[in-house]
């Protein structure tokens, strides 16, 4: 069906490169000459009028030239044949009457014009006008016919566009040549009844009940809800949405400006479409102004938030990017899409881990970057505190290193990015990035009191990403693909979210307003169920939660708490110029503890001394009480 499906499209695609506006010219010209010589023949048959040939021949070389000047005066070749209306009835008139007015003068010029010759232009006037029409008019009715049968075969969707506003009535024009999608009426939420009226010749359908949606979609076999705006969407999502997923119909959403693909102009309603607060919108500006121009250099590149702060940061005209990432495959697939997304950008991947020091110095020293986004890190819980030693070598290890290439080399700014669980950490991974943190931070502040102020360190917290690699999104789409179950920990636990390009614009941001050596936090509004989260993603898939999919509940895991933490708690917080970054109050440690304990902690990851190592971690970070893990006796000690 699929191949089907394809081969129409490539064959109404090549139809219409074919029907060119030339061959358009060359149809009209040659209909307004059998019109011509319809009407001398006409005459000759009805008035008995003997009709010289050389009359005959002449007039039709003239009808000939002056319908060609009329058309190309008129541009009636470059109306779409299959999109004529009777507002083009006026260009088509017009072409008609030039052309048989010139042959009036013409015949004027000649001083051969006799009455049976006004007959005959007033006739040909008539004829050509009418033919002209009678063909496009038949093209639109048999086109008409054929997209039926098309959409027919093709299964095509009827579809109510949500609301009247100006984004939503410019739809009609975008969707009347789909052969996916059928627009039958506009659906509006009002008082009173509107059944009557029409919009761009398209009905307009009230609902304030569900029983009112459902009678609706029912006398209309609807098929799907088409919302032009995310904020109507948002809006809706605990009423229209429901009754939509209730009643097993799509919902759709153009997309976005940012998101705008000329071959996928309209997706399924996504769970990151209803987040329990607005978008985060960032002054784009502010930070090309000081990132644009300059070399970058972006550590865990291929990765859900370093692959997005790539693509972030290629809009933003950076002089030069340098990818570096371990993961092979996934930066593969990163570079080619870099190359077809942006042909015209500078950058080069580097496979290397932040774990070589060696690896590391290379990089600085061939490319120099003059701005560092340290992305690269496991993040993992579960997996973390079954693998403490690599967490601490990646997340701490990795970290310093970096951190001290950037002072050996001069870059201006390095920002890190750090999680919502380093604060108050309850499990490993939390508190390698709680130890990282401390780190950047106490060199930030050593190389101030110095006197050395040629690196500037910004580190930024945020919670649960959505659509990350390994997070609850894609694990409960890819459950639900599968007939469930969908696995939830708990159905207590809430997590707070952001978006992929959200928690990207925000890390720019805070590096703009940093001043150096600061922890940015953000605010993330409030926190979302999971349980919720995935009783909504079954709803927008189309079937009810505990009876088409079961939810499981599996239990905390291990180093997993319920609740995270607020970050943006006022009492713990300072403010910024962006009402959505705040920064950290937190212990300040010295140079020299960093120093002594990051090289403990590499000693005895090397050796996999993993009772020490979580042990030396409890010591340096004495916030750091596990929850659900076997290193919960270390706390009783």
């Amino acid at each position: 069906m699929r191949q089907k499906n394809r081969l129409t499209s490539l064959m109404t695609k090549y139809l219409s490169q074919f029907i060119s506006p030339r061959l358009i010219l060359l149809f009209d010209e040659v209909l307004s000459i059998l019109s011509s010589a319809l009407v001398l023949l006409l005459v000759y048959i009805l008035f008995r009028v003997q009709v010289n040939k050389s009359f005959f021949l002449q007039y039709l070389f003239f009808a000939a030239g002056y319908s060609l000047v009329a058309f190309v005066i008129c541009s009636t070749h470059n109306i779409i044949v299959r999109h004529t209306d009777f507002r083009d009835t006026f260009r088509f008139g017009m072409a008609s009457f030039i052309k048989v007015f010139l042959l009036a003068v013409t015949w004027i010029v000649i001083g051969n014009i006799l009455g049976i010759t006004y007959l005959i232009l007033v006739s040909d006037f008539i004829v050509t006008l009418l033919t002209l029409l009678l063909f496009r008019f038949s093209i639109v009715l048999i086109y008409g016919v054929y997209r039926a049968k098309v959409k027919e075969r093709m299964l095509c969707k009827r579809v109510l566009i949500y609301e009247t506003s100006e984004k939503s009535v410019a739809l009609i024009s975008r969707f009347k040549e789909s052969i996916h999608y059928e627009v039958v009426g506009f659906l509006v939420p009002m008082e009173g009844s509107n059944h009557h009226l029409k919009l761009s010749g398209i009905p307009l359908y009230e609902f304030n009940t569900e029983e009112d949606f459902v009678t609706i979609a029912n006398n209309l076999s609807i098929g799907g809800i088409i919302f032009s705006r995310e904020a109507d969407v948002s809006m809706e999502k605990n009423r229209l949405l429901k009754y939509a997923t209730e009643a097993g119909i799509s919902v759709l959403i153009t997309p976005s400006t940012e998101e705008y693909n000329p071959f996928k102009q309209i997706r399924e309603i996504k769970i990151e479409d209803l987040l329990e607060r607005p978008v985060i919108r960032m002054s784009m500006d502010k930070i090309r102004g000081s990132i644009g121009g300059k070399v970058v250099l972006v550590t865990g590149a291929a990765g859900s938030i370093g692959s997005q702060l790539c693509r972030q940061l290629a809009g933003l005209g950076v002089s030069q990017l340098i990818l570096f990432d371990n993961a092979e495959t996934p930066m593969h697939n990163f570079r080619l899409e870099l190359e077809r997304l942006y042909p015209d950008l500078s950058f080069f991947p580097i496979i290397g881990d932040v774990r070589s020091m060696e690896r590391v110095d290379y990089v600085m020293k061939r490319w120099h970057p003059q701005v560092v986004f340290h992305a690269a890190a496991y993040k993992h819980v579960p997996l973390m505190e079954e693998n403490p030693c690599e967490a601490a070598l990646v997340n701490v290890c990795g970290s310093r290193n970096v951190a001290e290439k950037c002072v050996e080399y001069g870059v201006e700014m390095m920002v890190m990015i750090s999680t919502d669980k380093a604060v108050n950490p309850t499990n490993v991974m939390g508190c390698t990035k709680r130890l990282a943190e401390i780190y950047v931070q106490s060199l930030g502040l050593h190389l101030a009191e110095t006197g050395n102020r040629s690196t500037k360190f910004v580190t930024t917290r945020f919670g649960n990403v959505l659509g990350s690699n390994g997070s609850v999104i894609p694990r409960f789409r890819e459950q639900i693909k599968e007939g469930g179950p969908v696995t939830v920990t708990d159905a207590r636990i809430t997590r707070f979210f952001m978006t992929i390009p959200e928690a990207c614009s925000l890390v720019m941001e805070a590096a703009v307003i940093s001043q150096g050596n600061e922890i940015f936090v953000f605010d993330m509004g409030e926190s979302v169920k999971i349980d919720h989260l995935a009783r909504r993603m079954i709803e927008l898939a189309g079937y009810v939660p505990d009876k088409d999919i079961k939810i499981v509940y599996t239990g905390l895991r291990p180093g997993e708490k319920l609740y995270e933490e607020v970050l943006s708690d006022e009492e713990n917080t300072l403010p910024t110029p962006h009402e959505r970054i705040r920064i950290a109050k937190v212990r300040d440690y010295s140079y020299e503890q960093a120093v002594l304990f990051v090289k403990q902690l590499h000693d005895l990851a090397v050796q996999v001394n993993i009772p020490d190592l979580v042990q030396l971690m409890k010591k340096i970070v004495p916030e750091y009480i596990s929850q659900n893990s076997v290193f919960e006796t270390y706390d009783k000690k």
